[in-house]
């Protein structure tokens, strides 16, 4: 497991101060799981698997893949909390900003322009494949 703890913490991007302080315990004790020379608890497991979205028989076993699949609902809260952060004047923030003002009127016809503009989009997808 001690590679896979490093590894994970690589992938993420991580110092093991910044790891340590994610789920809770010391830089040193990261260290000491990194080198195999501490035993990790079931209950620093399940904070590492809640806290970066692991998937938690990959890092007790190595089978599967390292992080599990987001939920919908897990994807927009994220993305909420990031929107959040973001100033006034982003673009992202300002789309997001007038799609929450739309009445249902409003949305019936964004949603029958977006499936449109989908299609269109594949349409000139696949013309390209197939030149």
């Amino acid at each position: 497991m001690k590679d896979r703890i490093k590894n994970l913490r690589k992938e993420l991007k991580l110092t093991q101060q910044e790891f340590a302080d994610r789920i809770g315990v010391k830089r040193n004790t990261v260290g000491l799981y990194e080198i195999g020379k501490s035993g990790i608890s079931d209950t620093v497991i399940k904070a590492i698997c809640r806290e970066f979205g692991v998937n938690e028989t990959w890092l007790r076993t190595g089978e599967g893949e390292m992080f599990r699949p987001r939920t919908n609902e897990e994807i927009l809260t994220e993305f909420a909390a990031d929107l959040a952060f973001e100033g006034d004047e982003s673009f992202k923030k300002k789309v997001v900003t007038a799609l929450a003002k739309m009445d249902e009127e409003t949305w019936a016809a964004f949603e029958k322009w977006f499936w449109e503009f989908i299609k269109e989009f594949q349409d000139v997808e696949n013309k390209k494949e197939q030149e």
